[in-house]
């Protein structure tokens, strides 16, 4: 790792674990959280969790497994540019993503309106839970006693009402502050990372064509661009070639203009960052380019009738098993029956939310498939 800058998260101004341990030894204690996040249940489960499409529609769509390394990839890049801490960010990526539900958002959704009137569900907080409750690896604490910075990363957004009950790790958002820089970087680099791989997904799928893509102005530059250097390519080179341009821009224009806004505040500690405007961002001038393209897979790619379908059936198999085990928590298995005895929606929230895509299908298939009974 490079010489830190002055406002990067690090060792020294850690606000520390909730549970004392001894230190790490060889690795550094965002190392560590990262090993702990890469060796947890829940980060083994992404790999069969949906992106866009459900995991066992083809072996080729990220999942949120592959979806996390790829953001983690490109977080450790901007922060080792920008003389930031990249254990921090890279931990941070890799978890981000660890509380969210199968079959992607529309699970999330249908599980939040179960949840309405019990304290409703977000992926943000689930995956702090998750981290801080739910992992069950070591003797002495519950979850995975992630240092402080880490865990404030994962918990991108969170209400006033639940920040309320988080101490201090819900501060910052009763006061309006910023979490490190580390944080803000893995927050983008989340949408650097789906956007273009959504493209490219949807591409494969055949659910979006290359001739609608010339509507979305990054493309077509960076298509033309790889055009002009390699003339008659086509096929997935063209393909890969282009979103690889368009990963790149993104990083630099983030880079340039957050680079531009620590000088601007003048900011010399993490206390400044926090205390600072939202540094890391994008150029005026990219932004609207970016909504454009969001415009786009929002209509062309997660509106598309075949998505819909499948997340309405999404929707249907999350609702379904949140009511039957509503009804009877017995259907619970026998470590759920425990909790649901103290906290039943919430227990139930906890094992829908762990499930995998294809687990969750199975689990349906058991509750209410004729001729199904193990």
């Amino acid at each position: 790792m490079s010489m830190l800058a002055p406002y990067a998260a690090s060792e020294a101004s850690s606000r520390g674990r909730l549970h004392v341990e001894p230190p790490p030894g060889i690795r550094s204690e965002f190392q560590r959280d990262r090993d702990r996040i890469v060796h947890s249940t829940a980060f083994r489960r992404l790999e069969y969790k949906t992106q866009v499409f459900v995991n066992h529609e083809g072996d080729l769509f990220r999942t949120r497994l592959t979806h996390s390394i790829e953001v983690a990839q490109i977080c450790r890049s901007i922060a080792r540019t920008l003389d930031l801490n990249e254990d921090l960010a890279e931990a941070i990526a890799l978890a981000h993503d660890l509380g969210h539900t199968p079959f992607g958002h529309a699970g999330q959704d249908a599980l939040n309106e179960c949840m309405k009137k019990h304290g409703g569900f977000e992926h943000n907080l689930q995956s702090l839970r998750t981290v801080d409750l739910l992992e069950e690896h070591y003797a002495g604490f519950d979850g995975l006693n992630l240092s402080f910075e880490t865990r404030e990363g994962i918990l991108k957004h969170c209400s006033r009402t639940n920040a309320a009950h988080l101490g201090e790790l819900g501060q910052r958002f009763l006061r309006g502050h910023q979490p490190t820089l580390e944080a803000q970087i893995a927050n983008l680099a989340d949408e650097i990372a789906y956007n273009n791989h959504d493209i490219d997904d949807g591409l494969r799928s055949g659910l979006i064509t290359l001739e609608q893509l010339l509507e979305v102005a990054l493309f077509t530059e960076k298509r033309r661009e790889v055009e002009a250097q390699w003339p008659g390519l086509g096929g997935r080179r063209l393909i890969h070639e282009t979103i690889r341009r368009m990963i790149n821009m993104m990083a630099v224009d983030l880079i340039e203009q957050t680079r531009t806004n620590i000088v601007h505040t003048g900011v010399q500690t993490v206390d400044e960052v926090r205390a600072a405007p939202r540094l890391v961002a994008y150029s005026p001038e990219l932004q609207p380019r970016l909504l454009e393209l969001k415009s786009f897979l929002r209509e062309q790619l997660y509106w598309h009738f075949q998505v819909l379908r499948m997340t309405e059936k999404a929707r249907r198999i999350v609702s379904d098993l949140f009511d039957a085990f509503m009804s009877d928590p017995r259907l619970l298995p026998p470590q759920y029956q425990a909790r649901a005895r103290l906290e039943k929606p919430r227990a139930i929230a906890d094992y829908i939310a762990g499930m995998t895509d294809r687990y969750a299908i199975k689990e349906h298939r058991r509750l209410f498939a004729v001729g199904e009974i193990y």
